[in-house]
Parts: C-alpha cells; structure tokens; sequence
C-alpha cells in the first residue's frame, strides 16, 4: 500500500491563512517602521544641537580665557545680584466686598505686585492675581463681568477704576470730608481720637490750618481750655502731640484722685491679725503649748491673754489719729431767752440721736432738764464717750435752718464734744432733706418740710406787659407810630432775621483770605461772662459752631458802669474787605433839606444790627475763637466793614 505525499498532509496539518491578520500585521509593522525613523530624525536632531551648543561653549570659554577683565565684571555682577532681591510679602487677605477694607485691599495687592516684578510683568497677570484674590460679593462680581476671551478690562489701572467704583464706597453715604467735619473725640482718648482724625484727613488734601481748627474743634472742653493759650504758633503734629500728652496726664490724674482710700474696719477679738513685717503664724504645736502652759498666744509670755495682750496694743495702735476730717455742717440759729445765737450744725448718719455740746450750752445759757433715765453713748469702737452717760436735755428750743426751715427740737446733752450740734439719724429720717456730699450743703428738704418746716408765701397778684401782645396795650407808645410796634418789640429784636436782597455783603480782595487770629486769655469772671454771651447767642441762632479756617480773638473791654463789653478783632478781616465806596449826602445837604420841617423825630431801632443777615455763603468769614469753641455769625457784628 502507497504512504501519502507531503503535498496530501499540510492541509491536514496547517490552519488556513487569514488575511485580515494578516493586512493587520502589516499596518502595525508599518507603523513601527515609521515610528523608527522618527527618532531616528529625532536623534539626528538633537545630536546637532547638541554639537551647536559645544561649539558654544568652547567659543565662551575661549572668549572668557581672552578677555578677563569683562569676565571679573560680570561675576561682581552676578555677585551683586542677591543684594537687589526684593523681599517676600505676604499675601492679602481674600476680599469679600467688604467696602470699608476696599482701600486696604488693592494697596497690599499693589505693593505685592510691585515687589514681585518678574512674576507679573503684565496687566493681565496684575488683574489674574487680584482676581484669585476675591470671594463672595466680590467674586459674583468678576465673574459676571468678565468675558471668555479675558478682555473684559484692557489694563490694569482700568481695573482698579472699575474696582474702586463698585466697591470704594463708605458705609455711612459721607466721603472723608463730611466724616471730618463731623468728627468728635467723645468718650475717647486724645491718642485714639487723633488716629480717627489723621486716617480721614490723610484721604483730604486740605491744608494744615484748616486740618488744626478741625482737631481742635473736635476735642472736648476740658482739652479745648487747656490748649486756649498753647497751640499758637505750632504744627498740627505738634498739636496733636500736645494733645495725646495734657489727655494722658489728666486721665492719670482721674486715676490717682478716684483711688480709694484705706477702710477700717471694726474687728472682733477673734479675728486674725493683719500682715506685719517679720510676723509669722504658730504652728500646731506652739499654739497647744502656749494655751497648755497658760501662755499669750500673741507673744508668748505668762500673766495676760491675747485680747489684753500690751505687745499687741502698741503695734495695732497708731502712735496719733488725725480728728480733722471733712464733714458736712450747715449754718443754724438758736432761739433761746429771746436770744439768737448762730452756729454750725454737723449733719451726721451714724449719730443715734441729736446733740449739743455742754460746753455749748452753758456758753450760751440754754436752760437744761434732767433725763428721767440716764442714756450710755458710746463711740462707733464701743469706747465710752466722756462718762459714758447722758443726764440731761434741752427744753424746747426753736431751730432755724438755713434760711427758712424752722422746727422746734430737743438735743441731749453730750458731756464731751468737739462740735457744738450734731444732727444725727432721726433728724435725717424726719425731714429727709437732699444734701450735697460734695458742696456740703442742704440743696432740698422734703414734700413734708415744704408743708410744716417752710414757711408759706402769701399770694399776690402779678401783672404781666408784653411788647408783643396787641399794639393797643404797649405802654407810652403814641398811637400814631401803632403800626410800628413790632420795630419796638424786644422778642422780635432777638429773633433771626430771614435773608433778604440786601443782606450784608463781605466781598475779600481777589486771592487773599482771611487771617487766623490768636485767643485771647479771659479771667475767671470774663470766662462766665463769655459762657454766657455765647450760650444766648446760640439759642437765639445768632451764631452757629464752625469748622471754618479763619478766625478772630474774642475778649473783653470794661464798660463806664463796670459791665464787660464783648469784642472780637475784625481788623485783619476789614484789611481784605472790598469796602463799599457809595456817595455819602453832605451834612449841609441833609440840613438844607430839614430847614423848613416843624417836627422832627429821633427813632433808635431796637438791636438794628439784628435785623439784618449776613449774606447766604460768607458766614465763615465771620468765624472767631474763645476758650470754649469755634464760632461764626450769622448777622453783621458792629466793627465789621460796609455795616
């Protein structure tokens, strides 16, 4: 039998060939090939830069070899380089829309940004950075106005002008200079005061003497008088350090005068001693031998207790106690025999009963009954006083107190007294009068002394005339001026004029502006007299407080009968006045034209400078200082030009 041939076998034994596999073998071997000859490009590629840069720096070694001298130039300069690094800030705070930090804000991202120069070296990388720099309101803002292709803003600055428009608003509505004017120390500090006022005058360009009458208008009283006669002459710097310096040492001056003084109080004889120098506390020990053995347990030794104990005494005891103390005592008369005597009575609350003093009483002849039992007075330590006994009273005596209250009483006689009367907590108690602590004196007595203490006034009748009421009942005025009689009306006369076309006019000469005048010291009673002028006139609105840069001294000249008559120093204002140059009538004229009249009549307007108004606009022209405050009319004063 015949073996098969090989050409019968293979299809037996071999698969059948794919030819999708074999298109894919194809591709991938292809894609491999042309992968191999892309590095190999690649290679090529960078095998050549890499021979360029050899060739670069043989060149430069063989220049730097050649020329030392620039080389040594350039190594100081490299070596000089770290000196000229600009140091590290930290980052800003995220804003949030806050409009009060808005300032703040975009300088700490300036000052980043300006420091940071090769990191931000354009606007919109300024702009990326102040972006990532905002949450909440502010960044729904920035992202609803910027646009895809980043152009919402073409520069930097045009950024921080539209960043400051949406957000660099104040809260209160007010700009820097409406907050100045505004601004007063109140409950605060100089120190904290002049910190407010330098941050909302350093977002103002108004000049160091206006920025002065400012600061000083807004300190209190106190430091306003203080400084009256001090801030002449000096920078607002100085001021302001004048001011912090007076404020300090008058509020360590508050401190020192309100510190409590020492209480003593009464102790029982069990209570423990106070520190002593080079004292010490027994131990268990000590304390049982001491009290074992029958021993002071203050100093040790036999015969005597704790309680009596004389080591004890002499060092608890002050060698002296000052008897003089403040007290509150009101004047009072005695009646007595028909006989007057005046005296002081002590009003004291922690006095059992109402006092006089022996010595007192026999001066003065004031009869004396005998107690039906004697009374034991001690003193506020459980010490007798004197005797110890009360054993006799006064009769009935009539007591004037102060002025009006009268009241018949009783005092016991005390045998021992400093003082010649004592009014003690049942006087207090009955007629429970309101005292004064720090005047010392009785400034109200009560509802029930009004009725029985005081005496009653008898009615009258009062008649009242007017010279606003109906011009029919204004007293010595001829009928023929009835229809005047507001011109002689006083509450009129004081009231503030409406403006009118011819109000006062105070024109300065082009380009000058009115001068600063010093403050006038005043005395004591010119100080009242300037209160009160200055209190008047702003009730009657005759005058207003001013924050304006000018100002005129205010002081005081001595009228004929001895009054005080109010100045202010015009002088330098009428020197820049433009004085009004209209014709005045010759006094032949005027008379030529009276010589045929028969009655003539003299009408002196009442306060005529109040009738009129300053002009709308040129009130601060008028400002003047006293030792209280900053002020400016609102009528022309008497010395004023063109009045």
């Amino acid at each position: 039998m015949d073996s098969p041939s090989g050409d019968d076998l293979l299809p037996k034994t071999s698969p059948q060939p794919n030819p999708a596999a074999y298109d894919h073998l194809c591709a991938t071997m292809a894609a491999q090939a042309s992968q191999i000859a892309a590095n190999q490009h690649q290679l090529n590629h960078l095998t050549s830069i890499t021979e360029e840069l050899v060739k670069a720096v043989q060149n430069l070694h063989s220049t730097a070899v050649t020329s030392p001298p620039p080389a040594a130039a350039t190594i100081a300069h490299a070596a000089g380089t770290p000196a000229q690094v600009n140091p590290r800030l930290a980052y800003p705070e995220k804003f949030d829309g806050d409009s009060t930090k808005c300032k703040g804000f975009l300088l700490q991202c300036s000052l980043f940004v300006e420091q940071q120069p090769t990191l931000y070296t354009t606007d919109a990388g300024k702009i990326a950075f102040v972006c990532s720099l905002l949450t909440g309101r502010a960044l729904e803002w920035i992202t609803a106005v910027w646009r895809e292709d980043g152009t919402a803003f073409t520069t930097f600055t045009d950024f921080l002008v539209r960043f400051r428009e949406v957000f660099d608003h104040p809260r209160e509505g007010k700009g820097a200079g409406e907050r100045l004017l505004e601004l007063s120390q109140g409950g605060l500090t100089a120190a904290e005061y002049a910190m407010n006022f330098r941050t909302l005058a350093a977002q103002t360009s108004w000049v160091s003497d206006t920025l002065k009458v400012l600061f000083h208008k807004g300190l209190n009283h106190e430091l306003q008088t203080e400084l009256a006669c001090r801030d002449e002459g000096r920078t607002l710097s100085d001021l302001i350090s004048l001011t912090i310096t007076i404020d300090n040492l008058q509020r360590s001056r508050r401190v020192s005068a309100q510190r409590p003084f020492p209480v003593t109080t009464t102790r029982s004889a069990e209570t423990t001693e106070p520190m002593q120098i080079n004292s010490y506390h027994l131990t268990a020990e000590e304390r049982h031998r001491r009290m074992s053995n029958r021993l002071c347990l203050y100093c040790g030794a036999p015969g005597h207790q704790r309680i009596t104990c004389p080591s004890r005494r002499s060092s608890c005891t002050p060698k002296s106690v000052s008897a003089s103390f403040n007290c509150v005592s009101v004047p009072m008369v005695i009646k007595t025999n028909n006989v007057r005597v005046a005296t002081t009575a002590l009003l004291d609350s922690g006095a059992a009963g109402n006092f006089i003093s022996e010595e007192f009483a026999k001066r003065n002849n004031i009869s004396l009954i005998s107690c039906t039992n004697s009374l034991s007075v001690a003193t506020i330590d459980g010490r007798p006083l004197g005797s110890g006994l009360i054993t006799h009273r006064t009769q009935e005596l009539q007591m004037l107190t102060g002025l009006l209250h009268q009241e018949t009483i009783q005092f016991y006689v005390l045998p021992v007294s400093n003082t010649p009367v004592i009014l003690g907590l049942p006087w207090l108690r009955l007629h429970d009068p309101q005292v004064s602590w720090r005047e010392g004196q009785i400034l109200r007595w009560s509802t029930q002394c009004q009725k029985s203490c005081l005496p009653t006034i008898s009615p009258m009748t009062v008649q009242v005339v007017t010279l606003d009421s109906d011009s029919t009942s204004i007293p010595n005025l001829p009928k023929e001026y009835h229809d005047l009689a507001t011109a002689f009306s006083k509450v009129q006369a004081n009231t503030l004029p409406p403006h009118r076309s011819h109000d006062c006019a105070i024109d300065l000469i082009p380009g000058s502006s009115p001068p600063r005048g010093r403050v006038f010291p005043l005395s004591l009673p010119e100080s009242e007299a300037m209160a009160k002028y200055i209190e008047e006139e702003l009730e009657k609105g005759f005058i207003r407080p001013s924050t304006s840069p000018a100002s005129a001294g205010f002081f005081f000249v001595r009228k004929k009968d001895g009054g005080l008559r109010p100045c202010i120093d015009y002088r330098g204002l009428n020197e820049i006045t433009v004085k009004f140059r209209y014709p005045l009538p010759l006094v032949p004229s005027a008379l030529e034209q009276l010589r045929t009249a028969q009655y003539y009549t003299k009408l002196d307007l009442r306060c005529a400078y109040n009738l009129i108004r300053i002009r709308e606009g040129d009130e601060w022209k008028t400002a003047f200082s006293t030792t209280n405050g900053h002020y400016e009319y609102r009528i022309p004063w008497r010395n004023i030009s063109n009045m």
